[in-house]
């Protein structure tokens, strides 16, 4: 039998207790967990070894498996533990530190991850956007019908949006290259199934949030986690759709309310704003099981809703005819888009990307129903 040296790293398990794992020493691994999960795998169930490495500290480990990010936070573990070790928790709390760890560059994943950090964060955009219309004479309340592009053109919202995203786009990707290179060095390459196949299954499974259904007592978590996904693809299509309008048809907004780009950005911004307040219902619901969720969680969640509700107003104060609160609240509205968008690689939104790759590995490696 081939001998291991297992080097514990305390740090490591401090900091998972410290995020919201503080039950992990509950554990005593009488497997429980695993045998309720109907979303783990026959042939590599979870989260038993996960709550096993962790109390050992096995970091590597930890951060090179994709059964972290197979778990979908049913909390049936939760649930059912004897011991009230959460499980649940416990993998939210790894999964939180490895975005902070595996952040590119590492201090944003570290900004990220402290709520504290969150008006700093928002403060770079507010005083780039303050220097910015201040140079170009546009701080100020313009007369006149509201059009938010007389006070922030689209070419300079285009400039400093795609710069940031650019580079954000590309740390996110490097970041999500060094976590495949992390599975294959740790769980090996023998592909079942070439990338492309596996990868298209994979988005298929992920678009249509099927493993939510296999959730028991929490299942309606899928019904939010559509809400607010959806709710993104949405904004993300009209904005996509604002630009081509702008730049090949000539067609400037505001754009009319009878337009079907409005009708898809409406029910997209309700969709958001609906699975935003379900977040906050469902987490201070208490079902005895339910994740109580850390700062990290919190801070995204606030965020979002913040987002949703500053747009919203954005419109309705805009046909309301009030300049003097419709731009002040526009400012407001695109400092949040811009905190979400640019700091997407290191919020709670990042394991959409963190996600998709262990689904995509591991329906590869057929390490999964």
């Amino acid at each position: 039998m081939t001998e291991q040296v297992i080097i514990p790293d305390l740090s490591f398990v401090k900091d998972i207790i410290a995020s919201g794992g503080d039950t992990l020493k509950k554990c005593f691994q009488c497997a429980a967990c695993s045998v309720v999960c109907s979303v783990a795998p026959d042939n590599r169930p979870f989260p038993r070894k996960e709550m096993l490495y962790a109390q050992w500290g096995l970091k590597d480990r930890l951060l090179s498996s994709p059964d972290i990010w197979l778990c979908h936070n049913c909390n049936d573990c939760t649930k059912y533990c004897p011991r009230g070790a959460r499980p649940g928790d416990v993998l939210s709390a790894i999964r939180q530190k490895f975005i902070e760890g595996n952040s590119i560059p590492s201090i944003m994943g570290k900004i990220a991850a402290q709520p504290k950090m969150t008006l700093l964060s928002l403060a770079i955009p507010f005083i780039l956007f303050l220097v910015l219309l201040g140079l170009t004479d546009r701080l100020h309340i313009h007369e006149g019908e509201i059009v938010y592009s007389k006070f922030f053109p689209i070419q300079y919202i285009e400039a400093v949006f795609i710069s940031a995203v650019g580079l954000a786009g590309i740390a996110y990707l490097a970041s999500l290259v060094r976590f495949w290179k992390g599975m294959s060095k740790g769980n090996g390459k023998a592909y079942s199934k070439g990338f492309a196949p596996a990868f298209i299954e994979a988005l298929i499974e992920f678009v249509k949030h099927s493993r939510f259904s296999k959730c028991g007592p929490n299942a309606d978590r899928r019904i939010v986690h559509m809400l607010v996904f959806y709710g993104f693809a949405g904004l993300f299509i009209t904005t996509t759709w604002v630009t081509i309008y702008y730049y090949f048809f000539k067609k400037y907004t505001p754009i009319l309310l009878s337009d079907p780009l409005k009708w898809v950005a409406n029910i997209s911004a309700a969709a958001l704003l609906i699975g935003a307040v379900l977040l906050f219902v469902n987490r201070l619901k208490d079902k005895g099981f339910v994740s109580k969720g850390s700062s990290f969680d919190w801070t995204f969640a606030i965020i979002i809703l913040l987002l949703c509700i500053t747009g919203i107003l954005t419109e309705l104060i805009r046909l309301a005819d009030i300049a003097f609160l419709a731009y002040p609240m526009y400012f407001i509205h695109l400092l949040l888009v811009f905190y979400t968008i640019v700091y997407f690689p290191y919020s709670k939104l990042a394991h959409i990307g963190y996600r998709m790759t262990a689904l995509t590995y591991s329906k590869m490696t057929n390490k999964e129903f």
